[in-house]
């Protein structure tokens, strides 16, 4: 019968370990192991402090032996004397020894998160805007803040934890053996009573973990998406604060049910380990004591046993759980590599070309461009995080553009820019001017056909050499919150306060900034939202003025304003514009009439294009034809302002 509870009992173990065995590879810790090399010396340093503190732990228990079995027993006061100045001095050195370990294991794992963090933003910094706009902003704010300190912890806590442990246990059964090995054995005896219910709740609290850190991410999502200014005033605008508020509660809630898990889960394992201590503790001194009756040894040494004893049993009941530990801190590991190892879509060639002078020349041959198809294994970024119990494929980045039921937003589009020259693209929405302008600074890289500057393909152009050669002034303009000045250096740090002034003349705003009580010093607010949009689109042409590209992409950079801001704006485009090759997506008539070309795009396609001639214009050449874009003069652009520029000032 015992055999058989013998034979169950070690199947149910070895059935409880395979069941959900935490995954660690010696890849994962190299890996881990290379974050931590740059400070294997401060690591070494801090193991020695173990040893040191593990060392002087084990020197009470033989103070107490001794102070009962020979200064008490042999009324020694001297000896009495010495041995309560060891008392008081062993935890003082421990206590200062404890400060260095503190020290080393701060400076370590500080150093691990600044680290760690870096190299997630560098990574972060290198993909492409798909990235972007298939991930929740909360998501990837997560991974750098909660994932990026749970790695840390795993190194600086856990992995420590158990080197200490492993060395606390080793040498406390040495000292226990030089006590007494039978009442040694006789505690080790208990220890199978910890392992099964250690690896059980260790294997839930793994599964805890990483719930935890899922629910904290997407409550972290909601409140960056609902904070930010652009979504506070949505939620006002609709009126839903109370919806949002209950969307936050019961996210809120669910982090506090699963935190609230997690201490029960891990009182309950505690409180049965402290029962399983306890008998341990009483079955030794019973025995123990029965011995000491007997003269099998003195009482000092029962004493000192009893001592070994408290520091043998939590040591140990770590270490029969110490993998699953181990593996359940590496999740945050395994959460930030997941992003690091996202492969980079647009990235340079190892000979990428620097273009020193650029002349402008634009062309596209035969350009496809699908946004549901990576150029370079984009398809990768929507599979971040793998749902471990359900076996399902989660996305971390949860995707904000939907795909649409054309799949091509470009195709087979061709055409050729000449240097200096203005190309106006006109189409209904939709049509694919966007993405245009988004393939032409390397945003994404077309899915076939190639781009090319100067006659060169853009993959095989340095991106640093790219950005230089084109400035882009985007539908909505983004400003930081911060001063004037400092949104204005962005483009050009180098440039002196006299530069920047000259910038903002050109894109008459200088009198606007300069009638202001702090000037240039004034801070916009979150994304500028202290100016109007006309103001923020000067700002962005002052920006690209700084900048001073080869190359303008303006992204319907004068729709939706008043007559006054577009006669500035236009006044100022017809500044920036001259000699350079510009791209304007154009919803007004002012900013297609003086254009050297002009493309019409609908659904992905070139439906019609017109080039100037010495006669006749290219909007005069497509009105004359009647198709597409004559319908959308007759609808849209033949009562917008008819403030021209012209190309005779170009």
């Amino acid at each position: 019968m015992s055999n058989g509870l013998g034979t169950g009992w070690w199947t149910y173990i070895r059935y409880d370990q395979e069941r959900d065995r935490p995954k660690i590879s010696w890849a994962l810790f190299r890996r881990v192991w290379g974050y931590a090399k740059p400070y294997q010396l401060k690591v070494l340093g801090l193991l020695t402090t173990i040893l040191a503190i593990t060392g002087l732990s084990l020197i009470p228990p033989l103070l107490y032996r001794d102070l009962i079995d020979n200064a008490i027993m042999n009324g020694d006061t001297s000896r009495l004397n010495w041995l309560a100045v060891g008392m008081i001095g062993i935890p003082i050195f421990t206590a200062i020894i404890g400060f260095g370990q503190r020290y080393l294991s701060a400076t370590i794992g500080e150093g691990l998160i600044a680290d760690l963090r870096n190299a997630l933003f560098n990574h972060m910094q290198q993909m492409s805007l798909r990235f972007f706009t298939h991930t929740k902003t909360g998501e990837l704010m997560s991974r750098l803040n909660n994932d990026v300190v749970g790695a840390q912890n795993a190194l600086t806590g856990t992995f420590i934890n158990i080197i200490t442990n492993v060395v606390t246990v080793f040498a406390t059964l040495i000292m226990m053996f030089s006590l007494e090995w039978r009442l040694t054995l006789l505690s080790i005896a208990i220890v199978p009573l910890f392992i099964a219910p250690t690896r059980r709740v260790g294997q839930r609290l793994r599964k805890i973990r990483r719930r935890s850190m899922e629910l904290n991410a997407k409550m972290n999502t909601l409140m960056q998406e609902t904070l930010n200014i652009d979504g506070a005033l949505l939620v006002k605008l609709f009126g839903r604060q109370a919806d949002e508020k209950e969307r936050f509660r019961q996210r809120s809630k669910a982090v506090a049910d699963i935190g609230v898990r997690s201490a029960v889960v891990g009182r309950w394992f505690f409180m049965g380990l402290g029962l399983i201590s306890a008998i341990g503790t009483a079955v030794m001194f019973w025995i123990g004591g029965h011995m000491v009756l007997r003269g099998a040894f003195t009482v000092g040494t029962i004493v000192a046993f009893g001592a070994y004893l408290t520091q043998l049993y939590g040591p140990l009941t770590s270490i029969s759980n110490a993998h699953v530990e181990f593996a359940t801190s590496m999740v945050s590991f395994e959460r930030v590599f997941e992003v690091l190892d996202l492969p980079v879509e647009i990235q340079d060639k190892p000979n990428a070309i620097m273009l020193p002078d650029v002349t402008g020349a634009v062309t596209f041959h035969d350009v496809t461009f699908s946004y549901t198809e990576g150029g370079d294994g984009g398809s990768a970024l929507m599979g971040l995080m793998v749902d471990r119990h359900a076996g399902e494929i989660a996305s971390t980045a949860s995707i904000i553009a939907q795909k649409t039921s054309r799949q091509l937003a470009l195709e087979a589009v061709s055409f050729e820019i000449k240097p200096g020259e203005l190309a106006a693209l006109v189409g209904p929405s939709g049509a694919g001017k966007t993405t245009i302008t988004y393939l032409l600074p390397r945003l994404y890289d077309p899915t076939g056909g190639k781009i090319c500057l100067d006659g060169h393909d853009l993959r095989d152009v340095s991106q640093v050499s790219l950005a230089k050669a084109i400035g882009m002034v985007t539908q909505e303009t983004y400003l930081f919150n911060d001063t004037l000045k400092a949104n204005l250096l962005y483009a050009a740090p180098d440039a002196t306060q006299s530069d920047v002034e000259a910038a903002c003349r050109a894109a008459n705003i200088h009198h606007f900034i300069a009638s202001l009580p702090d000037g240039y010093d004034t801070v916009v607010g979150e994304r500028g939202y202290r100016l109007s949009g006309g103001e923020k689109q000067r700002i962005a042409i002052a920006k690209v003025i700084l900048k001073d590209p080869r190359i303008l992409v303006l992204d319907e950079a004068t729709s939706n304003l008043d007559s006054q801001s577009e006669a500035l704006i236009q006044e100022a485009l017809e500044r920036i514009m001259k000699g350079r090759t510009s791209l304007v997506i154009a919803h007004r008539l002012s900013t297609i009439l003086g254009a050297d070309m002009i493309l019409v795009l609908d659904q992905g396609r070139i439906v019609e294009h017109a080039y100037r001639s010495e006669t006749h214009s290219a909007h005069e050449q497509l009105l004359e034809r009647k198709g597409l874009y004559a319908s959308l003069y007759h609808t849209q652009f033949r009562d917008t302002v008819p403030h021209t520029i012209s190309r005779h000032h170009l």
